[in-house]
């Protein structure tokens, strides 16, 4: 398996509240996060460095996990850990009142993957079906469109689509949406901030991700994509890859 992470202030904010990584446990098992912190007064980064910091913490901790149940437990437990973490900071220090973050945490294995979700950041699969978000947005827009009262369309220039329902370190309970799909050879799954999402379509993101190039090439492809776009949010990407049976052999 190969694995990128990638993240940029892009054109026009001053700071990045986005955060993520990949990290290991102490098995080598991947766990990939993206956060993209909110707030005034440059607290939306603290909220998205806490939920970073914490989860890759439990992460290294940990030994092994073997099913989907295992990993999906773990997820629930673990972001719902770190949202009484982050609500408390916030609570402990005036200056970050209001604060939260989007979040993705994706348990990768060799046979499948376990998604944790809270927010608009997105996670994307591409393999021989195509290419597809398989998170659902937890935004007003996606909300509208939902209930049918606007197309998909109308929502890529919604004047409120930035708005987000759902969001980590905002209050004392948190709802979050957890998946496992199947994660083969010559898989790739694509998480991403929505200063990526928001301005380049997926049928852009696909033709990155099927271009003879290295998952670093295209990941700055992707940023740059988003920067020449308007850039007028911070750029966060992670790309895994399952490699097939001859790439497996080629070095990392």
């Amino acid at each position: 398996m190969k694995q990128v992470f990638k993240t940029d202030k892009g054109k026009v904010r001053q700071h990045n509240e986005d955060n993520g990584t990949i990290c290991f446990n102490q098995n080598g098992q991947r766990l990939a996060i993206v956060a993209d912190g909110m707030g005034g007064h440059r607290a939306g980064d603290v909220a998205s460095r806490l939920t970073v910091d914490k989860l890759s913490e439990f992460w290294l901790a940990n030994d092994e996990i073997e099913t989907a149940d295992d990993a999906e437990n773990w997820l629930k437990a673990k972001i719902l850990e770190v949202n009484q973490y982050v609500y408390q900071y916030a609570l402990n220090h005036p200056e970050c009142d209001g604060m939260g973050t989007t979040v993705i945490a994706c348990i990768c294995t060799e046979n499948f993957s376990t998604i944790a979700h809270v927010g608009d950041s997105r996670c994307y699969l591409y393999n021989e079906d195509g290419f597809k978000q398989i998170t659902e947005d937890h935004s007003l827009v996606n909300e509208l469109v939902r209930m049918g009262e606007i197309s998909k369309e109308d929502a890529e220039h919604h004047p409120r689509k930035n708005v987000v329902l759902r969001a980590l370190g905002t209050d004392e309970k948190l709802n979050v949406d957890i998946m496992t799909i199947m994660f083969e050879e010559g898989d790739v799954i694509l998480i991403c901030s929505d200063g990526l999402s928001n301005k380049v379509s997926e049928v852009e993101l696909m033709t990155v991700l099927q271009k003879e190039a290295s998952l670093d090439e295209k990941a700055s492809m992707l940023v740059q994509s988003a920067n020449d776009s308007g850039g007028e949010d911070n750029i966060t990407v992670i790309i895994l890859e399952h490699l097939d049976a001859h790439q497996a052999g080629e070095a990392p």
